[in-house]
């Protein structure tokens, strides 16, 4: 018999059906929109978040032992989890690429490869994926509800708890990879590591640190050696790590973290010092450099263990084309005291690994009549740094290619308590001729059931984000307020207007709205605002390209994905 907690907290529409009736429904006609709707009542009200962030260290230590509580009571126990053959990857920036390259090296390996990341761009079911592919609807909405269930049948004993949103999800991850029986989980650390909840892992196979900087300060702490020690915390005794060039303060941390954990730490290579011809990446970025080095030595170690286990050298050669004989690294080459792990050849599988991974909203472009569209999720000083060089050299050589006058228009927006001054700044110098600023929503309407619903937010809060993004973008390139003066304006009406710009930058209530008043109908995709008022700078109107850079958020950049069609997102 179907026990009533399961229903409890499942959608109404169901619930006021005839306790038979109901029932049949549940069973028959649980859809992918209701685990989404289901999913969002995890997240944490605005109001309550503001309340955990007052208390940032006080409720981290027992973060994971109530997630091993969850995922035991999900159906996953920590000794099934000990099965999962895992990387686990932690960073501030590059973490997601890395796994990306990982994952695409191991697939064409021949290797059933699991992808856990955060967060996703358009839909919930793209953080889990299978062999490169985002779970599929109708799996997601089964391994949803399995996990649901489980939680919802022991909730009255366990004082009514459930998981948050993200913890859900990858408790979910968990099940989903030992029920699809992968070869290699590649699971990526939410935020931080130390006390993330992907660290009740407690065998993963090798373990990554990459690229360190500034970002979720209230949660980590303010200095970089804080945040290091964080991201050092996924170390497990026995496990070799390997992280990339540092600061060197934050390196010194990592490397004493590892000290204390007693285990080898090895520092990446250049990719440009392996061996051969360099194969040409499939992301792009000159960073994406250090990212696929990091993948190649996590592989490398990973496919080491796999032979040992297999015990069979000449089935792992087949496979990968690796020559493992020279596995250990070259203990004479040291960097602040680190080993430097040793190069190899890039041949074989290794190559076609890096070649064809795919990486969506991170230094993507997209070419439209007319119109074409930069894509980067980068939401760091750093990473904005590597945004703005990409951006540059791709559309002034777009520019040189481009018969007529070019315009470019920046939309941006960021996220939780980062600094708009250190995302901003290096933007100014891009010379765009229009910024137009926007919440990460779609439409002006919230619907509980979307993937790319946010309760953790107000719209009003995400609004004043706004217009002091633009009171920023105003001050560093130098235009005061001498001839804007806000003293005479009421919030509200900054809320839903902003600074007075004139023709140099906008807010718009929503991303749909802004992009659809940037393209302007050059866009066929793009219906174009009707009746209104906002005319386009001239720059914008008599221009023969528009070159439109989205950043500052990969919430936005999902967002303006939505917008613009999952065409461009291809196969889901």
């Amino acid at each position: 018999m179907l026990r009533a907690a399961r229903f409890r907290n499942f959608p109404a529409s169901l619930r006021s059906c005839s306790n038979v009736s109901f029932a049949r429904a549940v069973m028959e006609n649980r859809t992918y929109e209701d685990a989404v709707k289901a999913l969002n009542t995890l997240q944490t009200n605005a109001q309550v978040l503001q309340q955990i962030r007052k208390t940032r260290g006080r409720l981290m230590q027992d973060n994971l032992e109530e997630m091993r509580t969850f995922t035991k009571r999900a159906g996953v126990t920590m000794e099934r989890l000990d099965q999962l053959s895992v990387i686990h990857v932690s960073g501030t920036k590059g973490k997601g690429s890395t796994c990306a390259f990982s994952e695409s090296i191991l697939q064409s390996s021949g290797y059933k490869t699991g992808f856990y990341s955060s967060p996703h761009l358009i839909e919930v079911r793209e953080r889990i994926r299978i062999n490169g592919k985002a779970l599929s609807k109708d799996l997601f909405t089964k391994y949803f509800f399995d996990c649901w269930d489980n939680l919802q049948e022991t909730k009255e004993s366990h004082d009514g708890k459930m998981p948050a949103y993200f913890r859900f999800l990858t408790l979910m991850s968990f099940y989903v990879f030992l029920e699809e029986k992968v070869d290699v989980a590649i699971v990526e650390v939410g935020i931080g590591g130390a006390y993330d909840s992907t660290n009740i892992l407690r065998k993963p196979v090798v373990c990554g640190v990459t690229s360190l900087g500034m970002d979720h300060v209230e949660t980590l702490g303010g200095s970089l050696e804080s945040i290091a020690w964080q991201k050092a915390g996924i170390f497990k005794p026995g496990v070799p790590a390997f992280t990339v060039e540092q600061e060197e303060s934050a390196l010194q941390t990592v490397y004493k973290r590892a000290k204390e954990v007693k285990i080898p730490l090895y520092l990446v290579p250049k990719l440009k010092d392996y061996p051969g011809d360099l194969p040409e990446l499939s992301l792009a970025g000159e960073h994406q450099h250090t990212n696929a080095s990091m993948a190649l030595q996590l592989c490398k170690t990973w496919l080491h263990k796999r032979m040992e286990e297999n015990q069979s050298k000449d089935s792992l050669k087949s496979a990968t084309d690796l020559d493992i004989d020279d596995y250990e690294p070259d203990r004479k080459k040291l960097k602040s005291g680190i080993p430097v792990a040793s190069t190899f050849e890039i041949t074989g599988n290794l190559r076609k690994g890096l070649v064809s991974a795919r990486w969506n909203g991170r230094c993507q472009k997209i070419v439209r009549p007319n119109i074409t569209f930069y894509l980067d999720g980068a939401h760091t000083p750093k990473s904005v740094e590597a945004c703005a060089k990409w951006f540059k050299q791709t559309a002034e050589q777009e520019a040189k290619d481009t018969d007529g006058k070019v315009a470019r228009v920046l939309l941006f927006n960021l996220t939780g308590d980062r600094d708009p001054h250190g995302l901003l700044r290096p933007l100014v110098n891009l010379k765009f001729d229009h910024v137009v600023f926007s919440p990460n929503t779609v439409n002006i309407e919230m619907i509980d059931n979307s993937d790319l619903a946010n309760f953790t937010v107000t719209r009003d809060s995400q609004l004043r984000w706004c217009v002091e993004n633009q009171r920023v973008w105003m001050a560093l390139r130098g235009a005061g307020y001498q001839a804007h003066p806000i003293a005479s304006l009421d919030d509200d009406h900054l809320i839903q207007n902003g600074q007075d710009d004139g023709p140099y930058s906008t807010i718009f209530p929503c991303v749909a709205q802004a992009i659809r008043w940037i393209t302007a109908g050059r866009d066929p995709l793009i219906t174009p605002i009707q009746n209104n008022d906002l005319e386009h700078p001239e720059s914008i109107a008599k221009a023969s390209r528009i070159q439109l850079l989205i950043t500052g958020s990969l919430h936005l950049v999902g967002t303006a994905m939505k917008v613009l069609g999952t065409e461009i997102t291809g196969e889901m």
